[in-house]
């Protein structure tokens, strides 16, 4: 019984690929015979197969620059999940707070990168820490507890539950599941953050590396990097969804079994 429901599972999931890995082979297919056929100068476009080779060639220059870009980007998002979370119960918990920062912080998060960048180069120079803050200040995320029911702490505390035991043990629990949408909200922006702040002022990293490949008109290199960010973003996003499907098991775990009787 077990095994018909995880080769079941496994079938669901496979259905569920194939679509999207045929999409991107046909579309790699495509933009392979356009560059080839349409003889496309590579200075305007790479074929997929130039950006193969020109990564494999440049890799071990292109690592480290990665090194230092997921450094940057994993701190800094580490930094804004704990202080999001610690700001968001702190502006559930009084009025007043919420009603002083959270504009700031909401104003802080719609101002442009390139206009803030160089007051971070002032303040840090072109050391890895200022390019933590920065991804730490635009990954922030503080919403979530208001999403919860009234009634979760009314029943916690008709039951004789303190207001803190209902905070952490209820009101967290349930809203969990919004807490980690804002999580992968910042995930998928995290390294392409990091690399905008590196381009606009640091010694190394993928910013670096995009500007000297840019520079020297080798656009093979710049889809190569291109590559690699999506590639370590992808991995975040599956270890922040891995971390949540172990803290808070499957999606539909939390689903009404009544709702649709």
């Amino acid at each position: 019984m077990a095994e018909s429901h995880v080769q079941r599972k496994l079938l669901d999931m496979m259905k569920r690929r194939i679509p999207t890995v045929i999409a991107i082979v046909l579309l790699l297919a495509i933009w392979e015979a356009w560059v080839r056929l349409g003889h496309v100068p590579s200075t305007m476009i790479a074929a997929p197969s130039e950006i193969a080779q020109a990564t494999v060639e440049t890799w071990p220059t292109l690592w480290p620059a990665t090194q230092v870009t997921l450094l940057e980007g994993t701190v800094g998002f580490l930094l804004a999940v704990a202080c999001g979370i610690l700001i968001g119960i702190l502006l559930y918990c009084s009025r007043v707070a919420d009603a002083a920062l959270f504009p700031l912080l909401s104003a802080a998060q719609t101002m442009p990168l390139i206009s803030i960048a160089p007051l971070f180069l002032i303040w840090f120079g072109f050391e890895v820490s200022g390019k933590i803050v920065i991804v730490a200040v635009f990954g922030l995320t503080v919403r979530g507890l208001e999403a919860v029911p009234q009634f979760y702490s009314d029943v916690a505390l008709t039951c004789g539950a303190t207001r803190a035991w209902t905070l952490w043990h209820v009101k967290l629990r349930v809203a969990a599941r919004q807490i980690y949408g804002g999580i992968r909200v910042s995930a998928a922006y995290i390294f392409a953050t990091a690399t905008t702040a590196e381009y606009l002022g640091a010694r190394k990293g993928l910013g670096i590396w995009l500007q000297a490949a840019y520079n020297s008109f080798r656009t093979p290199l710049i889809f190569s990097a291109t590559l690699v960010i999506i590639v370590i973003t992808g991995i975040l996003m599956c270890l922040v969804n891995l971390s949540e499907r172990l803290l808070l098991g499957p999606a539909d775990a939390d689903a009404d079994p009544d709702a649709d009787q």
